[in-house]
């Protein structure tokens, strides 16, 4: 195993108040990325990584001397997905094409996490254009499964104890699958509230950024930093009442991943929170359908420059859903983008109706599959995807073979804060 802890609530903290030295801290994170790194391989190589990071630390200590000046991911190491735009850094999507082909701008939320404080530790391993062609990264809990994807490298950083804090990207369950397989915290916001400007996009439709902490707390600082509008709940508006979605999406969740859940319901029903269940989503295979059929026209277009002269650079699954998504009427592209609010609209009514808060999933179908081939099913994630609704994974419980589970919520859109007020009531009860 090569889980080691790095909470960014108390890391941050210390490094702000001067209890711990920055320059001192950064050596030992890179003197531990010297030890795990091999084995996990969550990270683009970087020669002189060490030295950059060091020469960083000390321009951030001259610029703010006083603990009181410092801002509040002061220090703070951050992993990047390697979709994201970064000054000094190649692109390369997870692939074999020329990293020149990416160019542009840093990415909004990168110039966001170096104003904040932060530091770029450096790019993480995506799979190929964030679809299900993985790149090596392995599961720090058990070397032998995969750690989920597309976000691979970031969930894996984090869990490994390389970074308190990673950018991921999802567009179907990118970040609260990972998440939950490498057993970390995962919060994608509402779509749109992180600007996706300096991505490489898969589907701009669906696509969303998202944050991998270990911790809680961590999260709460991130999103404050990232999110447009950002106003924290310090406290829970009351006890949420829970919205459990039965028919067809939930019978999607395996039988270790269902009694996981059952047991967490259990626990929290013992708490005093209302737990509602009810039919909706009856319709999840054609809502799926639906929302691939739109990703694939969408990655098609988003390749038309490249495809054309690269194909053979381009792996096998990849290349099917861009040939597929180029046979694709417009009609049926549109149609599929208007589904995303109106599946919206319906799940906010429904919670309306039923006097439902949040509602809640298992995370994943079960625990992360063995081998690195495949990256596990977004099934259990993607209706909120596309929904575009504010999702967090927590970890919650363990499979039979010791490897995480989590506890997926989902919230109204934009009611992003009262998700992480609320998912904050709800983890004291939680195992």
């Amino acid at each position: 195993m090569h889980v080691y802890p790095a909470p960014l609530k108390k890391i941050s903290q210390d490094l702000r108040r001067g209890t711990v030295d920055l320059e001192q801290y950064i050596v030992n994170i890179c003197d531990h990325i010297e030890k795990v790194e091999p084995d996990v391989q969550a990270l683009l190589p970087e020669p002189g990584r060490k030295e950059r990071l060091l020469k960083e630390a000390a321009a951030l200590k001259d610029r703010y001397p006083e603990p009181a000046g410092r801002p509040v991911l002061y220090g703070i190491p951050v992993g990047v997905k390697d979709l994201l735009r970064v000054d000094g850094f190649p692109t390369r999507a997870g692939s074999s094409l020329d990293p020149a082909l990416f160019q542009g701008p840093e990415a909004a939320c990168v110039k966001l996490l170096r104003q904040a404080g932060a530091l770029v530790l450096g790019k993480t391993v995506t799979t190929e254009f964030a679809y299900f062609e993985p790149g090596p990264t392995r599961n720090p809990h058990n070397l032998n499964h995969t750690p989920g994807g597309s976000s691979s490298g970031s969930a894996a950083a984090v869990a490994a104890g390389m970074c308190p804090l990673a950018l991921g990207t999802q567009t179907m369950g990118s970040v609260t699958r990972p998440a939950a397989f490498c057993g970390i915290v995962g919060f994608k916001p509402s779509y749109d509230r992180i600007s996706t400007a300096g991505l490489v996009y898969f589907s701009p439709s669906v696509d969303h950024l998202g944050l991998f902490t270990q911790d809680l707390a961590g999260t709460e600082i991130a999103a404050a930093v990232f999110c447009r509008d950002w106003h924290p709940v310090d406290t829970a508006p009351g006890k949420p009442v829970l919205g459990v979605p039965e028919g067809p999406y939930l019978e999607k969740a395996g039988t270790e991943a269902r009694q996981v859940f059952e047991q967490q319901l259990d626990r929290l029903s013992g708490a005093g929170i209302d737990i509602i269940r009810l039919p909706v989503l009856e319709d999840v295979e054609a809502l799926a359908r639906r929302h691939n059929r739109m990703a694939s026209a969408e990655i098609a277009a988003m390749h038309a420059p490249w495809f054309s002269r690269y194909e053979e650079l381009y792996r096998p699954r990849t290349v099917q859903i861009i040939r597929e998504g180029q046979e694709i009427p417009d009609e049926e592209i549109e149609k599929a983008r208007r589904g995303r609010s109106k599946l919206r609209r319906r799940l906010e009514n429904c919670m309306q109706e039923a006097g439902i808060d949040l509602w809640a999933a298992p995370s994943t179908r079960g625990p992360a599959p063995e081998g690195i081939s495949a990256t596990g099913d977004p099934a259990m994630n993607l209706p909120w995807t596309y929904a575009g609704l504010p999702t967090i994974t927590l970890p919650t419980g363990k499979a039979d073979n010791g490897l995480p589970l989590g506890l997926q919520l989902i919230a109204p859109f934009w009611a992003d804060e009262k998700l992480l007020a609320w998912t904050r009531e709800l983890s004291c009860h939680l195992g």
